[in-house]
């Protein structure tokens, strides 16, 4: 069977909410290589509250890979036999396994594999031998690094899967937006300017300090008279609380929003100021500028097709790949003047024809 006859394609994206959004262009690219194509998307947990709100996706199958490094230990290998016994059962034409360069795509090549799932594709270092039926030699990191979103639509691009929409998908319910707008008019945000800012990041390596936030965002809230959202998680409530006395303006803190809220929060405001992590993938999956505090652990991951304005300070260290700074200085954020982050919202505001708004 040719890639194009392929009508049931199973996607592994094992990865997080902001890998699996960067992953969506190819997506895109896989569900229209074919007539009447289906696209299955096996993913983590975290993946698949995403892929709940990707229009390309059919279906969605939920695997803790015991070869992540979010996955916590197990004792048994119950549900890894049942994986590949759900994969065989899905009757799948093709899988296409999605990895950054750092990862190694043959544990789920074997699991496909073993699942009689009969072609194969990814990038890969190493020979895979029969693992692979498309097997894409890996250029990177030796003679490039791409974006994420470039390197996985390379990736499809070698079976014949291209698209003209290379913007990431993210369908924002109605329902969402609704509730959305009522929460902000129960705060009176209907009536007045607000920006929003993401403080929060699961890699401590990845956050802009907290002190730095807070002048930030009183930076802001003076230049533009606008009051100031923070968003996260809902485990965070201390956290957000400390930073809006830090703030000592106007502040609205909503956290623990579950995703769809999140995303339509998002799509509402003007500008988004975050650390590198899945809010900034969400805001230009919306078409949200944003401003990304950017800790050089690693370089694939900017913004992709929204405005934005990328912010760090070069350190020697830089792409360390680590969730804790290995230097604990965490100078390519700390180095980063609060002044800067101001002007840089101010230019995207600016750039906009609407600036600093209310809910939409």
């Amino acid at each position: 069977m040719s890639w194009h006859d392929a009508a049931r394609v199973l996607a592994v994206r094992l990865d997080a909410l902001g890998d699996v959004l960067m992953t969506t262009p190819a997506l895109r690219a896989l569900k229209a290589g074919g007539p009447g194509r289906t696209v299955t998307l096996l993913t983590s947990a975290a993946g698949a509250a995403a892929a709940a709100l990707i229009p390309e996706v059919d279906e969605t199958i939920v695997y803790e890979a015991p070869w992540m490094k979010a996955t916590p230990p197990r004792t048994t290998r119950a549900a890894d036999l049942a994986m590949i016994e759900r994969i065989r059962g899905g009757r799948f034409d093709a899988a296409v396994v999605f990895t950054v360069y750092s990862q190694n795509p043959l544990p789920a090549a074997l699991l496909c594999y073993l699942g009689d799932v009969p072609r194969r594709l990814a990038h890969c270092h190493e020979n895979p031998y029969q693992l692979l039926t498309d097997w894409v030699p890996d250029p990177e990191p030796t003679r490039l690094v791409r974006h994420e979103v470039r390197r996985q639509l390379d990736l499809v691009g070698t079976v014949g899967a291209t698209c003209a929409d290379e913007r990431l998908s993210l369908r924002v319910p109605d329902a969402a937006r609704a509730r959305v707008r009522e929460l902000l008019r129960r705060r009176g945000l209907d009536r007045r300017p607000w920006l929003l800012l993401h403080p929060g990041a699961t890699a401590p390596s990845r956050r802009y300090p907290p002190e730095y936030f807070a002048e930030a965002a009183r930076g802001l809230a003076q230049a533009t008279g606008a009051a100031i959202v923070l968003s996260g998680g809902a485990g965070e409530p201390a956290v957000h609380e400390t930073l809006a006395a830090m703030i000592g303006v106007e502040v609205h803190a909503l956290t623990g929003l579950p995703l769809e809220d999140f995303a339509a929060l998002v799509a509402a405001a003007p500008v988004l100021v975050a650390n590198n992590s899945a809010p900034v993938h969400v805001a230009a999956a919306v078409g949200t500028p944003v401003v990304d505090l950017y800790a050089l652990t690693n370089p694939q991951h900017t913004p992709w097709a929204v405005p934005h304005r990328v912010l760090s300070h070069d350190v020697p260290c830089r792409n360390c790949y680590k969730s804790v700074c290995p230097e604990g200085h965490h100078d390519c954020l700390r180095r980063v003047a609060p002044k800067a982050v101001v002007t840089a919202a101010l230019e995207l505001l600016s750039s906009s024809a609407s600036g600093p708004r209310g809910a939409r």
